[in-house]
């Protein structure tokens, strides 16, 4: 049973930057593919940026393309997200994920995730 806790949002006002933090515990964290997803007042959660459980791959959402970079820290059991240039359309809550030894083409796809984390509130005001 793998366990995941995120930190790290918040407030911020529109061009800001945020990192969200996700700590995992339970589990063989170098084992297992993980994502982040985000879910909008009134809207479904949608992917946002993957990463695969080896070699490091990365997978982002065109909507956040070349503004967020997902990261991960097997040695601290931890996965990131750098978020820069946010924008008001960024307000969601902010959740992460993991996937057992998931393919990078798959990432996107939520319901190939095994345990997700309780989430973090981001909100960019204009």
């Amino acid at each position: 049973q793998v366990q995941l806790v995120e930190s790290g949002g918040g407030l911020v006002q529109a061009g800001g930057s945020l990192r969200l933090s996700c700590a995992a515990s339970g589990g063989t964290f170098s084992n297992y593919a993980m994502g982040w997803f985000r879910q909008a007042p009134g809207k479904e959660r949608e992917f946002v940026a993957g990463v695969s459980w080896i070699g490091g791959r990365t997978s982002y959402a065109d909507s956040v393309k070349g503004r967020f970079t997902i990261s991960r820290d097997n040695a601290k059991n931890t996965l990131y997200l750098q978020m820069n240039s946010l924008k008001p359309e960024d307000t969601a809550v902010y959740y992460c994920a993991a996937g057992l030894q998931l393919r990078i083409v798959v990432l996107f796809q939520q319901n190939n995730y095994d345990y997700w984390g309780q989430g973090t509130q981001v909100t960019v005001s204009s």
